[in-house]
């Protein structure tokens, strides 16, 4: 039986991956289910620190609401203003004001962490 000790460098995660593959799909509250859960804990924490996930980009993050909630420019209308201020946003044109996160955040439950990012430039057709 393999040993489980802390993730500190790609090696040590690497064996981790390896062992998890062996140990995938062992039931709840078994010995082998225990070593489970505790090596995604550690594999977890470690990704966690070194393979950090970035924040979408606002614009980005409105689109997805919309899409997942099937909404249209019109809908965001009285979250974000005129529908020249919708276009502006959505074309990355304008960036969203203090106010604008405040109702995108409790209107569409955008997190405000991912509303404050800076907007990324859009792509350039090439």
């Amino acid at each position: 039986m393999t040993e489980i000790k802390p993730i500190r460098t790609e090696g040590d995660y690497q064996q981790a991956m390896t062992l998890l593959k062996t140990l995938w799909g062992a039931e709840t509250g078994t010995p082998e289910g225990d070593r489970l859960d505790l090596l995604v804990t550690l594999i977890d924490i470690y990704e966690s620190a070194r393979h950090p996930i970035d924040l979408p980009d606002p614009v980005d993050a409105i689109l997805f609401r919309m899409e997942q909630q099937g909404l249209t420019r019109r809908d965001l209308e009285p979250v974000l203003g005129s529908r020249g201020r919708v276009a502006e946003i959505l074309n990355r044109k304008r960036p969203l004001s203090l106010e604008m996160i405040r109702r995108l955040n409790a209107e569409l439950d955008i997190p405000a962490e991912v509303l404050i990012q800076p907007i990324r430039p859009a792509k350039s057709a090439a």
